[in-house]
C-alpha cells in the first residue's frame, strides 16, 4: 500500500523533526514546512503518492477555516470591530496596494500584480500566535494587534478566493458574473441565518441530549463536509463552505464542544497541509536563486511590516507598538499556498513566479519566531527607546477598546451544574463571585442559559474547554459531577494547566479522597458531608470573604431548612480583594463587640506579639488600606486582612467575635 507507506513517512520525518524544534522552542509548523521540503519530489523523494497526500491536505484547509469559522463570534467581532475592520482593512488594502504597484513596475499585467497583492498581503494565524503565546505575549498590545488584524485576513480570504477568477478573466460578462456572485453571496448569507438560528441549534440539542460523543462527533464532521460540498456545488469554494458550517455552529451553545472534538482532527489534518507545501519547494530552484530569494525576503520583511505597522498607528497605538504588531506580521500566511494554487489554476502566476512566492513564504515562516524575538531590540533601536516593554498593557489614552471585553479573570469555575453545582453557583452570587459553569447536559445548559446563567456545554477532560473558561486565569474551581474515573481525568487536565488553582472535589464515597487529592486536589469533600455547605465555605474562604459573612450565610441556610437553594436569591456585595497575594490570610469583620480592640491604635495592641498575628491591610468602606500605619485606628465594620497560624487567627477571631 504506497499511500500507507507515504504516510508512514511522512509522519516518522514529523515526529522526529517537530521533536528537534519544540526542545528549541520553536513552532511545529516550521518543522512540518522542513519535512516537506526534505521528503518531497525536490528532495530526497521519499514520497510517491504525492496527489493523495495533496488530497489529506485539502481536508486539512477544510477542517482548519471550519474551527476558525466555529472560533469567531459575531460578539467578539462586534466588541474589537475598530481594530478588526479599520485595522485589517488598512493592512490588507495597503499591503495589496504596494505589492501591486511593485509588481505591475517589473512588467507584468495588472490582474497579475493584483493577484501577487493578495498573496503577500495575508500573514500567518497559526504561526504567529503559537509562537506569542510561546513567549507568554497573547495578552500584550502588539499581540492583540496581530490578533484582530489576523482575524481580518481570516475573513478577507474568502473573498480573495471567489474574487480570484474574475481577475483571471474567465468570465466574459463580468458585471454579470458580479451579479451571480452578489445573488449566490445573498442566498448563503439567508441560509446561514437561517441554519444558525432555527435548525442547526435544535440539530445539535437532540443529539447532545443522547449523551453520545461519537454521534456528536460524526454530526459535526457531517455537518462541515456537507455544508462544504454544496457550497462547492453552486460555484462557491470549499473553503468557504468550512467557513460558513463554523460560523453556524458558533453561534449554538455547542460551539465549544464541537471545537474540542475537531481539533486533533484539524491538527493531523493542517500536518499534511504544510508538509504538502514543503514538497512544493524546489530546493535546486532555491540553490541557484538564493540571492534574489533573501532579497525578496528582506524587502517583504520591511514593506509588510511597514505597512501593517502604519495601520496600527492610524488607531493611534504608540510608535513600538505599532512597530512590535508590524513585525509579527511580516511573514507570508498559509491561506496564501491555497491562493497560489487558484493562481496556477487561472494561469496568474507563472511556474517560476510561483517558486520565487513559494521560497519567500517558507523562508519567512520560518525566519518569524526569529523575529518575534528580537522584535523588542527592533523597535527600541527604531523608535530610540531603551526601556523594554513589559508583559502587562501600557497603552495610553487613546487605545481602543478591549479586545476581549468579557474575559474573566480570578473567577470560579464550576464543573457539573447538578444539585451541587446549582447550589455553589447560587451561594457565589450571593457573594457577587463571578463564576462560569460548565455541564455536559444540554437540557440543563440550554434552560438555564435562557435565564442568563454563565454556563457552557462542554466536556471538561477537553483542553479547549477549559481554554474557553480561562482556567489558567481562574482562582478557584470546582468538580461537582458523579463519576469517579470522569473526574480523576478532569482533575489530571486542570493540574497541566495550572498547579496554582485552588481546587475543590466533591466524590461519593470516603475510600476516594485519598487518590484524588494525590492526584492534586486542595480539598476532596464527599456526600457523606454536607456536601454544599462543605464546598460553597471553602470556597468563599479563598475568596476573602469575611469569617463573619461566611459563618453567617451558613446559619441562615441551616436555620431556613436550605430554603436558599429552593429558590434563586440575590445577596449583597462583599468584598473580594486580588491585590493580596494568596497565602494563609484571613479576612474578619471589626463589629460593635469589638470593644477591646475598636478606637486604639496598632501599636498599642501589639497584635503580633500578643496574638501572633500581622495586618496585612483593611478594607474601610470602599476603600482599601494596603499601607497599615502603626498609628492606624480600627473602626466597627472595618474589614481587616490578618496572616498568621491557623490556631492563632482563630483564637483572635473567637475575641472579636
Amino acid at each position: 500500500m504506497p499511500l500507507l507507506q507515504d504516510i508512514l513517512i511522512l509522519l516518522g520525518f514529523s515526529v522526529v523533526i517537530v521533536f528537534v524544534l519544540q526542545r528549541l522552542k520553536l513552532p511545529s509548523i516550521i518543522g512540518f514546512l522542513l519535512t516537506g521540503v526534505i521528503i518531497g519530489p525536490y528532495g530526497l523523494s521519499l514520497i510517491k503518492a504525492v496527489e493523495q497526500v495533496e488530497t489529506l491536505s485539502e481536508v486539512g484547509v477544510i477542517l482548519l477555516l471550519f474551527v476558525i469559522g466555529m472560533e469567531l463570534s459575531i460578539k467578539q467581532l462586534v466588541s474589537i470591530k475598530k481594530t478588526v475592520f479599520i485595522g485589517g482593512f488598512l493592512q490588507v488594502g495597503l499591503t495589496v496596494g504596494v505589492a501591486a504597484l511593485v509588481y505591475n513596475l517589473l512588467g507584468n499585467s495588472w490582474n497579475e500584480s493584483v493577484f501577487v497583492g493578495f498573496l503577500f498581503s495575508l500573514s500567518s494565524t497559526a504561526i504567529v500566535l503559537k509562537t506569542l503565546q510561546d513567549r507568554q505575549e497573547i495578552s500584550s498590545p502588539h499581540a492583540r494587534n496581530a490578533l484582530a488584524i489576523l482575524i481580518f485576513q481570516d475573513i478577507i480570504v474568502v473573498p480573495m478566493l471567489l474574487i480570484t477568477p474574475m481577475i483571471a478573466g474567465e468570465s466574459s460578462n463580468v458585471i454579470m458574473d458580479i451579479l451571480m456572485l452578489l445573488v449566490k453571496s445573498v442566498i448563503v448569507v439567508a441560509l446561514t441565518y437561517i441554519s444558525a438560528r432555527f435548525i442547526v441549534p435544535r440539530l445539535m440539542h437532540a443529539v447532545a441530549k443522547t449523551n453520545s460523543k461519537e454521534l456528536f462527533l460524526l454530526v459535526t464532521i457531517t455537518l462541515c463536509f456537507a455544508i462544504a460540498f454544496l457550497t462547492a456545488e453552486i460555484g462557491l469554494s470549499l473553503a468557504l463552505g468550512a467557513f460558513i458550517a463554523g460560523l453556524i455552529i458558533s453561534e449554538s451553545e455547542y460551539s465549544h464542544q464541537a471545537t474540542s472534538i475537531i481539533l486533533p482532527f484539524r491538527e493531523l489534518f493542517t500536518s499534511f497541509f504544510f508538509v504538502s507545501v514543503g514538497m512544493l519547494l524546489d530546493l535546486s530552484f532555491f540553490k541557484s536563486n538564493i540571492p534574489i530569494i533573501l532579497a525578496l525576503v528582506l524587502i517583504v520583511l520591511i514593506l509588510k511590516s511597514s505597512v501593517a505597522a502604519i495601520a496600527v498607528a492610524a488607531l493611534k497605538y504608540p510608535t513600538k507598538t505599532a512597530i512590535l504588531t508590524g513585525l509579527s506580521l511580516f511573514q507570508v500566511g498559509e491561506f496564501a499556498f491555497i491562493l497560489s494554487k487558484i493562481g496556477i489554476k487561472y494561469n496568474l502566476l507563472t511556474p517560476q513566479t510561483n517558486q520565487y512566492f513559494l521560497s519567500v513564504s517558507i523562508v519567512s515562516m520560518i525566519l518569524t519566531p526569529f523575529v518575534i524575538i528580537f522584535s523588542e531590540n527592533i523597535a527600541d533601536k527604531v523608535v530610540g527607546i531603551k526601556k523594554r516593554l513589559g508583559l502587562k498593557r501600557e497603552l495610553d489614552s487613546n487605545d481602543i477598546e478591549e479586545i476581549v471585553e468579557t474575559d474573566l479573570e480570578n473567577h470560579l469555575v464550576i464543573i457539573g451544574y447538578g444539585i451541587n453545582g446549582s447550589n455553589l453557583a447560587k451561594a457565589a452570587t450571593a457573594s457577587n463571585i463571578p463564576f462560569i459553569v460548565i455541564e455536559t447536559d444540554a437540557e440543563i445548559v440550554k434552560k438555564e442559559k435562557a435565564k442568563g446563567l454563565p454556563i457552557i456545554f462542554g466536556d471538561a477532560t477537553n483542553d479547549h474547554i477549559l481554554e474557553t473558561v480561562h482556567l489558567s486565569r481562574a482562582r478557584a474551581a470546582v468538580i461537582a459531577i458523579s463519576g469517579n474515573i470522569e473526574t480523576q481525568n478532569i482533575i489530571k487536565n486542570i493540574r497541566s494547566m495550572s498547579d496554582s488553582l485552588y481546587l475543590v472535589v466533591r466524590t461519593r464515597y470516603v475510600k476516594e479522597t485519598s487518590e484524588l487529592l494525590a492526584l492534586g486536589a486542595d480539598e476532596v469533600i464527599p456526600e457523606e458531608f454536607e456536601t454544599s455547605i462543605q464546598i460553597f465555605e471553602h470556597i468563599l474562604h479563598n475568596f476573602l470573604v469575611p469569617e463573619g459573612d461566611i459563618i453567617q450565610l451558613i446559619h441562615k441556610v441551616r436555620a431556613d431548612n436550605y430554603q436558599m437553594f429552593k429558590a434563586d436569591i440575590k445577596g449583597p456585595k462583599t468584598y473580594r480583594t486580588s491585590e493580596l497575594a494568596d497565602f494563609n490570610i484571613k479576612s474578619l469583620r471589626m463589629r460593635s463587640d469589638s470593644n477591646k480592640f475598636l478606637g486604639k491604635p496598632l501599636r498599642d495592641l501589639n497584635l503580633r506579639v500578643i496574638y501572633g498575628i500581622n495586618i496585612l491591610a483593611i478594607k474601610r468602606k470602599d476603600k482599601l488600606l494596603e499601607s497599615v500605619q502603626p498609628d492606624e485606628i480600627l473602626k466597627q465594620g472595618d474589614i481587616i486582612y490578618i496572616q498568621g497560624n491557623q490556631s492563632k487567627v482563630e483564637a483572635f477571631y473567637q475575641l472579636i467575635s
